[in-house]
């Protein structure tokens, strides 16, 4: 029996970064899937050159167009690409779907150049498309700007983002949002048709992110906190993520120095680079160390008491809890699936309430019981193997006419 033929396009990639466009993939492939990745040669973070600067230390791979590569599970295989109208638009892209002749076309996005070809190529070929989006209404402000209908900026919206996304949308058979306030700003700003959407969180490798069983687990956790200087009575604290003021890391930095001058055994690690790093370090009990791959972050999150993400969401949130450490969170995200049964919220930006919030988690019984439910949680609800098998559901529905 002929295997069903995946491709997944994105307009970046990157084999450190334990991103969808690996992990899905991976996952699928385990599943008997003939899966294949087509990026174009472009690095994460590409189209913003102060964020993409902190990554790159990290990460400087290049991409180099014409190539294929065999990766754990699937093929990727790099076109490459130019400007037109202000967008990044694959050259080769069309070539290289025809060559693959795949059953299905999954996008990365619902609006954009990359939407637009695979729904002509559709027309041409056949295959069904699919398309998604990770635009949560935190980084995206329209979303919570309250502008009337007529506004300019919303009126630049319609005519740049909702009008294409909707002609999109007619070819597409479903459109996957990572969180609910990321379908409702594709439906409100880029034309999603409302009966095609579907929720399909983003998922955890759960292969790397895993609670501490070992004796080989834990004596890597001992070796981390050694090297950080973190004793087994203090309470370790984990940031991973950019340092810019999205993130906000500054404001668990700030928490922490006021622990510390109360006397409080708290410290806290900071994984990144960016803008706030200055800050951070010179705030007491806070520790700077650099990006890791992902592969290897489930070592560090597993050494740690507690993760942290003080403002805009992260995909290590579900990471950390995937490893059995309670996360703590602001009031303002969408996602408290997230968070629920597994970790606390703060409120916004106040340092003080953090402080309140982290004091909570002074109790190794309080962490252990909220840690031991997220590992739990995510093992059953958002490892990338369980979501992997709802999206070919959904594939095989789609190929059979019965998606509902």
């Amino acid at each position: 029996m002929k295997k069903m033929r995946v491709v997944l396009v994105t307009d970046n990639y990157d084999r450190k970064m334990g991103y969808l466009q690996n992990n899905l993939p991976m996952s699928m492939g385990e599943l008997g899937i003939d899966m294949h990745v087509i990026t174009l040669d472009l690095p994460p973070y590409y189209m913003f050159p102060d964020v993409r600067k902190a990554y790159d230390e990290f990460s400087s791979e290049k991409l180099v167009p014409g190539t294929t590569e065999q990766m754990d599970g699937f093929q990727l295989h790099i076109v490459g690409h130019r400007k037109q109208l202000g967008y990044v638009r694959g050259v080769g892209l069309k070539e290289k779907i025809a060559e693959l002749k795949p059953d299905i076309v999954q996008t990365m996005a619902a609006i954009s150049w990359i939407p637009v070809d695979c729904a002509v190529l559709k027309r041409k070929l056949g295959f069904k498309l699919f398309t998604a989006s990770h635009y949560t209404a935190s980084v995206f402000p329209l979303a919570t700007a309250g502008l009337p209908k007529y506004h300019p900026q919303m009126i630049k919206a319609f005519l740049t983002r909702f009008l294409h996304g909707r002609w999109v949308s007619w070819h597409t058979e479903r459109f996957y949002g990572a969180t609910s306030d990321c379908t409702d700003v594709a439906v409100r700003f880029f034309g999603v048709e409302p009966k095609k959407t579907a929720q399909s969180e983003l998922g955890v490798n759960t292969s790397v992110f895993y609670p501490a069983t070992t004796e080989e687990d834990r004596e890597a956790s001992k070796q981390i906190r050694e090297r950080f200087n973190i004793s087994d009575d203090e309470i370790f604290v984990l940031y991973t993520g950019r340092f810019f003021p999205e993130k906000q890391p500054i404001v668990l930095a700030h928490a922490i120095a006021k622990l510390q001058a109360m006397g409080e055994p708290y410290r806290a690690v900071f994984m990144g680079s960016g803008e706030q790093k200055d800050g951070i370090e010179a705030c007491d009990g806070c520790t700077v160390s650099p990006f890791v791959p992902f592969v290897e972050l489930g070592s560090y999150f597993r050494a740690a008491d507690i993760g942290c993400w003080p403002a805009a969401e992260s995909m290590s949130m579900i990471d950390a809890a995937a490893c059995g450490i309670p996360i703590v969170i602001n009031h303002t995200v969408k996602a408290t699936e997230r968070v629920e049964g597994n970790g606390l919220m703060y409120q916004l930006m106040d340092v003080d309430d953090l402080v309140r919030v982290l004091l909570e988690l002074k109790d190794p019984a309080v962490r252990k019981k909220l840690g031991d439910f997220g590992a739990e949680k995510i093992r059953e609800n958002f490892s990338w193997k369980s979501l992997a098998k709802q999206r070919i559901a959904d594939y095989e529905a789609a190929l059979n006419g019965t998606l509902k």
